[in-house]
C-alpha cells in the first residue's frame, strides 16, 4: 500500500490507505472521514490504538486516527502512552473533534427487562452511567475494545455474548441491530478529540491557528522540577492548551508529561520555548505541529511575536560584534 506522500501534512490520495479504530461504526471512523486530508484514502479498520499505530510505523498505511481525548473523561491514556514510546517515530499531523452520542443496541426482539449484561469500551460505558443506573441498575458492564466491537460481537456472534451494547446509532446498520434507546449519554455537550499520525515528515504548512503536541521526561525528581519545565513556556508566551502527567513504568513516581500548546514549531516562541526545554528535561520528544480542530489563533502578549525575538538576536548580535 502507499505510504502517501513525503509531507506529513498532505492530502491522500485514492492510492493511499489509512488505518482507524474499528471496526465499522466507530466514531473514530466518522472522525476520519470527517478529516479534510484524508481525501479518498481506503479506509482500514483495526481492532486496536497499537495495530492502527503499528501499521503507520510500518508503513503499511499512510495515516492512522485514533482517539486522543475525551470532553468529559479526559484524555485516552491509550494512545497518550503508545505514542510516548521511544520507537514510536510518529507524528501527528491534524486532529478533529465531534460530538458523541451513544445509543443502546440490542439484537431485533430484545426488550429492556430482558438485559443483564451491557458491553462497550470504559470511557463510553462512564459517559452513560447515570441512564445505566436509573434504567438498567443491575446490569453488569462488559469492557470491549470499541463502541463499534461491541455492537459488531453482538450482532454476529451466536449465541451472543452479551443483551446489549453502547455503541454509536450507526453501528446498528452495519451489524443488524436495532436502537433500543438512543442519545442515552448523560451529557449532551460531550465530545471526543482525535488524532491523525504519520510517520515523520516536514510538519504542515502554519496556519496561525496551530497547535503543538510534546512529550516530557524530567531529568530527575527534584523540588521545582515541573515549574522548570512549565516556566520555558511561561517566559515566552506560550499557552499551554492541555497538560498529562503518565507513569513511565520505569519505577514509582517517574512519569512523563503530555502537553499540548498554542502555535507551530516554526513560530519563533515555540522554537525557543522547545531549545529551552532540550536543556532542562532528560528527553524531549516532538509530536507535531499541526492546525487546530477549532481554528482558535493564539494571542501573542508584547515581546512573544516572531520580529521580537528576531529583534532581540539582532541586538545581542549586534553587541558581540562590538558594533
Amino acid at each position: 500500500m502507499s505510504q502517501g506522500s513525503t509531507a506529513t501534512g498532505a492530502v491522500l490520495t485514492a492510492a493511499d490507505s489509512v488505518a482507524y479504530l474499528g471496526p465499522q461504526g466507530t466514531f473514530t471512523e466518522v472522525a476520519m472521514r470527517a478529516m479534510p486530508s484524508v481525501g479518498d484514502a481506503q479506509a482500514v479498520p483495526m481492532t486496536s490504538v497499537d495495530a492502527v499505530l503499528d501499521a503507520v510505523r510500518r508503513g503499511d498505511v499512510a495515516a492512522g486516527v485514533v482517539p486522543i481525548e475525551n470532553s468529559l473523561e479526559g484524555p485516552v491514556t491509550t494512545t497518550l502512552d503508545a505514542l510516548a514510546r521511544r520507537d514510536s517515530q510518529l507524528v501527528i499531523t491534524q486532529e478533529w473533534a465531534i460530538p458523541v452520542r451513544f445509543s443502546l443496541l440490542v439484537r431485533p426482539g430484545v426488550s429492556l427487562s430482558e438485559i443483564r449484561q451491557v458491553a462497550s469500551i470504559p470511557i463510553a460505558a462512564a459517559q452513560c452511567r447515570g441512564w445505566l443506573s436509573e434504567n438498567l441498575p443491575d446490569a453488569h458492564v462488559l469492557a470491549a475494545l470499541s463502541t463499534a466491537s461491541a455492537a459488531q460481537r453482538l450482532g454476529t456472534e451466536n449465541p451472543p455474548p452479551y443483551d446489549a451494547a453502547i455503541s454509536p446509532a450507526v453501528a446498528a446498520q452495519h451489524y443488524g441491530l436495532e436502537v433500543l434507546a438512543d442519545d442515552i449519554g448523560d451529557n449532551s455537550a460531550a465530545s471526543t478529540r482525535f488524532v491523525q499520525v504519520r510517520r515523520p515528515g516536514p510538519p504542515p504548512p502554519r496556519t496561525g491557528a496551530d497547535k503543538t503536541t510534546l512529550m516530557l521526561f524530567m531529568r530527575e525528581d527534584h523540588a521545582g522540577a515541573l515549574m522548570e519545565i512549565l516556566t520555558e513556556f511561561a517566559v515566552r508566551g506560550v499557552n499551554l492548551t492541555n497538560i498529562e502527567s503518565r507513569p513511565t513504568r520505569k519505577q514509582l513516581g517517574d512519569y512523563y508529561f503530555a502537553i499540548d500548546c498554542e502555535g507551530h514549531v516554526a513560530d519563533a516562541r515555540v522554537g525557543e520555548a522547545l531549545t529551552g526545554l532540550r536543556r532542562v528535561c532528560a528527553e524531549v520528544r516532538y509530536l507535531g505541529s499541526y492546525p487546530r480542530h477549532d481554528g482558535k489563533q493564539p494571542h501573542a502578549r508584547p515581546g512573544t511575536a516572531d520580529e521580537d525575538f528576531a529583534n532581540a538576536a539582532a541586538w545581542l548580535a549586534q553587541i558581540r560584534s562590538g558594533a
